[in-house]
């Protein structure tokens, strides 16, 4: 059929029937950043990730830069605004959408960025490879910055169980999310060649390898994941107080989670002098779930009566008036010892940045608010019932460094304090799980997340959940857990394997740019001599 005359109008139109190319491939991104989402906890569709991905890499086949960031952008804002709908429970009906929204905005900026870079290394030979690193390395920066870095939504937190797991052991939460992204991209280039007829004689070697090889590698991995004792096993108790159910409020409810969960230790105890659970070796408490201002006579009192020393999460005054979050060590006989203070605050929940700017939307700051103070990393790992316990609290579970750190000084079982009941019943405390559960494989140990009110878990080396508890209710957890002293090679190799990424990605980038204006350049000189 010949092509419709400029001067035909009713030709031109019956051949805008169908929606745009631009239309179809904005569902398409739409509907694969939602299925990203799907992939996360507490679903257990870990497989629906890499799926998602290919989605996108299609949508980005032969798009240019400008086309990629808005394809990129629109994958990532319908990704964090469902996996990021706690934020309207923490903040509650004063603040609206706007904070929820505007936190999505800022970090579906980065996947738009990644969309945008990923085109432009596309066609560099195992273009593939180099897009899934251009993504992942995009995660790095997003752990900066805004607001001291937001990690929430990385890929490797949609993969706390499945053939990609294993891999958090050799290259930590960066590795596992490479794999997530090459094994999808791998699948589109595969897909499109094979729908393409007339590609069928290019070689899809590559492709069928990243398609297949991360998820061959990570299946082969698991007998390698140790769970074992090596040092002896320890029975650990987690009281869960519970809380109201009440967001932002919960600050003004310090009281009321002291007391309820004091009332749940008492509990705990009258079940273990009834021999209905075994004696623990160590009490954990949850987060902030009282405040220590000077001598406090009665924890003094309930931890003796136990009898075994207890990590109590406390916020903590110091001398000069200031707050910090902590976990104290506390001893039966002699009291609070060690203490350490959580290093990476949650912004607008312990600390408040660009305080001038948000005083004129936030209507519960005031002159008399005052920020937390960070902590500088000292006794992460402290001593407690005969073992190196390490010790991260809540929204540290999201970054890298503090287990790491903890592992590497030594520790042999990690234990993570949280109060998630700023968040409602919302999936935020479950997706931190999944974070904990990563964690365990990253480091090759036990982790006990000891939560307000819920979900408080004990998780062993290979991220199973032994047991667990649900959300808003008062319980507790006692379970044996094995102490081990072997280093991963993801912590020996630390933050190496991230920056290496990171090196990678920009080298990609930068061989992508050589490649477009050297083909730029031929073409135009092409088209010159053609003119001549």
């Amino acid at each position: 059929m010949a092509d419709p005359e400029p001067g035909a109008p009713h030709q031109h139109a019956r051949t805008r029937r169908f929606p745009p190319a631009w239309v179809l491939r904005t569902a398409a991104a739409l509907v694969s950043g939602f299925a990203y989402y799907l992939s996360f906890a507490p679903r257990p569709l870990w497989w629906l990730a890499p799926l998602a991905f290919a989605g996108l890499a299609l949508v980005l086949r032969g798009r240019r830069f400008r086309a990629g960031f808005g394809y990129g952008f629109a994958f990532g804002f319908v990704f964090f605004l469902p996996l990021l709908t706690w934020l309207l429970d923490f903040l509650g009906p004063d603040f609206g959408p706007w904070p929820w929204l505007g936190l999505s905005f800022a970090l579906a900026l980065y996947h738009g960025l990644a969309g945008g870079l990923i085109t432009l290394v596309s066609r560099l030979p195992a273009a593939p490879l180099w897009g899934a690193l251009v993504f992942i390395a995009l995660e790095t920066p997003r752990a900066w910055f805004p607001f001291g870095g937001f990690p929430w939504g990385r890929v490797a937190f949609s993969q706390p169980e499945g053939a990609f797991l294993p891999l958090a052991s050799i290259g930590g939460a960066p590795l596992v999310g490479l794999a997530v992204v090459l094994t999808g991209f791998g699948l589109a280039t595969l897909a499109a060649r094979l729908w393409d007829v007339r590609k069928l004689t290019r070689p899809v070697t590559f492709a069928a390898l990243a398609a297949l090889l991360p998820v061959v590698a990570g299946l082969a991995l698991w007998p390698a994941i140790g769970t074992g004792a090596q040092d002896g096993e320890r029975t650990v108790a987690t009281v869960q107080g519970n809380a109201p159910d009440i967001g932002l409020a919960l600050q003004g409810q310090r009281t009321v989670l002291r007391d309820n969960t004091i009332a749940e230790s008492r509990r705990l105890l009258a079940a273990v002098r009834a021999g209905k659970v075994p004696q623990p070796d160590l009490l954990v408490w949850p987060e902030s779930a009282t405040t220590v201002t000077g001598p406090d006579l009665e924890v003094d009192q309930l931890v003796a009566n136990f009898g075994v020393p207890a990590l109590i999460g406390a916020i903590y005054r110091l001398p000069d008036g200031h707050l910090q979050n902590s976990v104290i060590a506390w001893d039966p006989r002699t009291g609070p010892g060690a203490r350490y203070a959580k290093q990476q605050l949650v912004p607008f929940g312990e600390y408040v940045p660009a305080r001038k700017v948000a005083q004129l939307v936030t209507p519960f700051l005031d002159s008399e608010t005052v920020d937390m103070v960070p902590g500088d990393g000292a006794n992460q790992t402290m001593p407690a019932a005969g073992t190196k316990v390490g010790v991260f609290i809540c929204y540290e579970t999201a970054f890298d460094y503090p287990a790491r750190d903890a592992v590497r000084d030594g520790a042999e079982l990690l234990v993570v304090p949280t109060n998630n009941a700023w968040y409602g019943r919302s999936e935020m405390s479950v997706q931190q799980l999944a974070m904990s559960r990563l964690r365990a494989v990253e480091h090759g140990r036990a982790v006990v997340v000891s939560a307000v009110s819920g979900v408080s878990a004990i998780v062993a080396p290979d991220g199973t959940v032994t047991s667990s508890t649900g959300l808003f209710t008062a319980d507790s957890l006692v379970g044996r857990v094995p102490l081990r002293t072997q280093t991963t090679l993801s912590d020996r190799l630390g933050a190496w394997t991230e920056y290496g990424l990171l090196a990678l990605a920009i080298a990609g980038v930068a061989g992508g740019l050589v490649l477009r204006f050297r083909t730029r350049r031929t073409s135009a000189g092409t088209a010159g001599e053609t003119a001549d």
